[in-house]
């Protein structure tokens, strides 16, 4: 089989029904599977798929019996898919053309890749967080502190979008739509269970370019992602629960993937940059300087918890 199509459910069962159609709808040209993975929430996702897609003999389901988060619930996925390219795709996406078979072909002809995506719209179509050039470091902290110029202006704004019209070398894909080639997953293993919500991408590809394989952006695969922000717009959104889950991700990132002396100094770059965006925005009146306010308020204290152990 050509392709697996992953995707993790907490309690989105419509959301995955959507996702599917666009699947059907737009993806041709190759044998593929869907596998739907239901982190135990009680939405009833296994009777929606069998209500909506009758008969269809290319969608798994797979029932567990308690959350296992993101990574791990799309390692079950990995563990029963018949691919020999493997995407994790997040239930809150679209396929706007055939995006599977654009992102498989690539990687059947570049031997050097070992994982890639295509690009991400925001329910708006505008676009959205689909990739980041380069992987977290002090380089990317100190980034933060001029909010971006000076890697917009290297990359001449694909910083975060592919603009470009053609593939590029990138640190990471964001996993709302990353393809793998399921022997470098052999290789280097899945997700890793320390990480239960964000960053478990980030770490896989690291591991994966740490493999001597190339992480690329594919910009002819087109996929909208309906909770994708878009660059530069929106209102603040301050859920402390997520933000939290962030935080303590990006430092588990750091202690696994980073050396401790550039760790404490990407650190104070990373907690000055909070301080100065949450100043910026607040001087400019805009209410985004709330969200960050409580990223720097949980940055703080989750480094004390740290320091005192």
């Amino acid at each position: 089989m050509d392709a697996s199509i992953i995707i993790v459910n907490y309690n989105t069962a419509d959301l995955v029904a959507e996702c599917i159609r666009s699947v059907f709808k737009f993806t041709e040209g190759l044998s593929y599977e869907v596998i739907v993975v239901d982190n135990a929430s009680g939405d009833g996702c296994g009777d929606t798929l069998r209500r909506e897609f009758p008969g269809a003999g290319n969608i798994r389901f797979v029932q567990l019996d308690s959350n296992l988060g993101f990574g791990m619930a799309n390692n079950e996925g990995f563990r029963v898919a018949a691919g020999r390219n493997l995407l994790c795709l997040n239930p809150d996406t679209l396929l706007l053309n055939n995006a599977v078979r654009i992102l498989s072909d690539f990687l059947d002809s570049h031997a050097g890749v070992g994982a890639c995506g295509g690009n991400l719209y925001d329910e708006h179509m505008r676009p959205a967080q689909s990739f980041f050039r380069n992987l977290p470091s002090l380089a990317w902290d100190l980034s933060l502190l001029t909010f971006r110029k000076v890697e917009r202006l290297v990359y001449r704004g694909s910083v975060m979008f592919n603009h470009t019209g053609r593939p590029i070398d990138v640190g990471y894909i964001t996993g709302a739509d990353l393809m793998v080639k399921r022997g470098v997953i052999d290789e280097v293993g899945g997700f890793s269970p320390d990480f239960f919500m964000y960053y478990e991408e980030t770490d896989l590809c690291c591991r994966i370019r740490r493999a001597g394989y190339k992480i690329v952006s594919v910009p002819q695969a087109e996929i909208q992602h309906l909770e994708g922000k878009s660059f530069g717009r929106g209102r603040a959104v301050v859920n402390e629960r997520k933000i939290r889950m962030a935080e303590e991700s990006r430092l588990v990132y750091y202690k696994r993937n980073v050396g401790r002396t550039e760790t404490r100094l990407a650190n104070i770059a990373y907690g000055l940059s909070l301080a100065l965006s949450k100043a910026a925005f607040r001087l400019a009146g805009r209410d985004l300087w709330r969200y960050y306010d409580c990223r720097q308020r949980v940055f703080r204290e989750l480094r004390r918890q740290e320091k005192r152990r």
